[in-house]
């Protein structure tokens, strides 16, 4: 016998076996259970998340002549016509391959007749977005006066193309990506089934590189147990897979919160020796920054679709103002993407875009090109000041790392002397916006006593416990942190940046108004400045 892949070997028969689907097999169970069944159904999603095998089962159980809780019952006569192709009164078109209005005047004049086999005549119609205007015609003259044993079960990629007036008269059921927890469950189980070895590590990254599809995981599966004579090992795996099992898109948007440039061009290199769709990366991209954002304003939030240590990383090692630049600066680039000379210098000028216009912070390190061997320096700068310029430096000099002394302060200088614990100990996310909004009360040998402003809502335990673990590291010492909400006579480090930037702005408005250019302008010709359009330079 033929050997038969795995995508095909173990595609659904039932409403059952689906995986991933519940929301649309439950819906058509109920309305075979009810019998409320439509004329016509859409069946939307991506590329190899079950949508023909969806309305391949609802064909065989409309027409089961006897259903086993409302699931085809696959021994019948018409359940084994379906299983051997052989079911005459299931028509299945690829519309991809007949898009003229003949063919489909074609299909649809048998529609008339009766079903030879089963109850009904099916209609199942794949890609169905690819049919020309004509043809929408033809088949919506059906729809809208349908024969009573006549079913349409239309699927595509994207019901974008539909015309509304064939899109309001079907029932339309999106199916969803597959999560790669659910694509691991469901190799797991097959290749139990099948009897060959795996490694847990092969199977997850066989998961993600399959990108919600579980056909593509299965191909990849089927791949991977030939490349590893009849086992399926990480080694094998990450042989067969190269850069894709790297999971590029996780390393750039690491290596872009990092600020490493050098990173970011070294993994573009090794995607690009796979000839990749950029244009896809980049959405890639733009989808993981999207979950970030969200979770850094909701942190209860959780995502099965993407990795939650990522995303937990980059929601602490990002600040909300970066990942709100890099989702524009992304979308900017996906449009100007064509325009490039070539996809990978556009996708590499978005990057470095995003590198080039990251916000200046305290604490933060510049990005920088620097030649291999020359350390970079953090530039502790205080708050509200530029960053100054350090000289390169010539040699690399390994010096011995002290722990800054415990010692008691004075109120007074309290405030910048904060300012200076926070810069020192690099802090990033939610962990740096707790710290800005505390004034340092007291810290000694054994605890430090911060005051968080009453105005400030706290933003979880995980930023407190992310503060007491970099102040024990920078000191060298088990300090107790102690945060008390409470009014201080001191301004906060957030504060005082904000009314740092307040200063800023009303200067550059004041400045403009008193340039005797403008004021020329507004006495000759009446001009105005439109409120709000005014901005410092720095």
């Amino acid at each position: 016998m033929a050997y038969q892949v795995l995508a095909r070997k173990w595609r659904p028969s039932n409403f059952s076996q689906l995986v991933g689907q519940e929301h649309v097999s439950q819906s058509l169970i109920h309305a075979l259970q009810h019998e409320r069944l439509h004329h016509a159904y859409l069946f939307t999603g991506t590329r190899g998340v079950g949508k023909t095998t969806v309305a391949r089962i609802l064909a065989k159980a409309i027409n089961c002549e006897n259903l086993q809780n409302f699931n085809p019952c696959g021994a019948c006569a018409v359940c084994q016509a379906f299983e051997q192709g052989r079911f005459m009164d299931l028509i299945e078109v690829d519309a991809a391959s007949r898009t003229k209005v003949e063919d489909t005047r074609d299909l649809l004049d048998n529609a008339q007749y009766a079903p030879n086999q089963g109850r009904y005549k099916v209609y199942l119609i794949d890609e169905v977005h690819m049919l020309s205007g004509h043809s929408f015609n033809a088949l919506l003259k059906t729809l809208e006066e349908p024969p009573p044993h006549v079913k349409f079960l239309l699927a595509t990629t994207d019901p974008h193309k539909i015309p509304v007036t064939v899109l309001s008269r079907c029932l339309q059921f999106n199916l969803k990506r597959l999560t790669p927890e659910q694509i691991d469950r469901q190799m797991q189980f097959i290749l139990g089934e099948e009897n060959i070895a795996f490694e847990s590590q092969a199977l997850k990254m066989l998961a993600r590189a399959a990108d919600g599809s579980l056909r593509d995981g299965l191909s990849l599966l089927d791949q991977a147990i030939v490349y590893g004579s009849g086992t399926v090992t990480g080694d094998a795996v990450l042989g067969m897979l190269g850069a894709v099992a790297q999971q590029p898109v996780d390393d750039i948007l690491l290596a872009l919160a990092a600020g490493e440039a050098r990173q970011i061009l070294a993994k573009i290199a090794d995607v690009a020796q796979l000839t990749p769709d950029f244009a896809e990366i980049l959405q890639q991209i733009l989808r993981v920054l999207h979950r970030v954002a969200v979770l850094q304003q909701v942190p209860a939030f959780v995502d099965h679709e993407f990795d939650k240590q990522l995303l937990g990383e980059l929601a602490q090692r990002l600040t909300p103002e970066d990942v709100q630049l890099y989702y524009q600066i992304g979308l900017t680039g996906q449009r100007d993407l064509v325009l490039a000379p070539d996809p990978r210098s556009g996708f590499e000028m978005t990057l470095l875009r995003m590198l080039a216009f990251r916000p200046a912070a305290a604490g933060r390190m510049p990005v920088t090109a620097v030649a291999a061997g020359t350390p970079v320096v953090p530039n502790m700068a205080p708050a509200g000041e530029p960053p100054a310029r350090t000289a390169p430096v010539a040699e690399t000099v390994a010096e011995p790392v002290v722990a800054p002394a415990v010692q008691p302060i004075a109120a007074a200088d309290a405030g910048s002397r904060w300012r200076d614990i926070i810069a020192a100990l690099n802090l990033n996310g939610r962990t740096r916006e707790l710290a800005n909004n505390c004034v340092l009360d007291s810290i000694d040998d054994s605890s430090c006593r911060l005051l968080l402003d009453p105005g400030f809502h706290q933003v979880g335990s995980r930023a407190e416990e992310n503060l007491r673990a970099a102040l024990q590291h920078y000191y060298g010492k088990p300090l107790k942190l102690v945060i008390t909400q409470q009014a201080a006579a001191q301004m906060t480090p957030a504060l005082e940046m904000q009314k740092a930037r307040e200063d800023r702005q009303q200067a550059a408005v004041d400045n403009i108004n008193a340039d005797p250019n403008v004021q020329a302008l507004k006495e000759t010709f009446g001009a105005r400045i439109v409120p709000g359009s005014i901005e410092p330079l720095n």
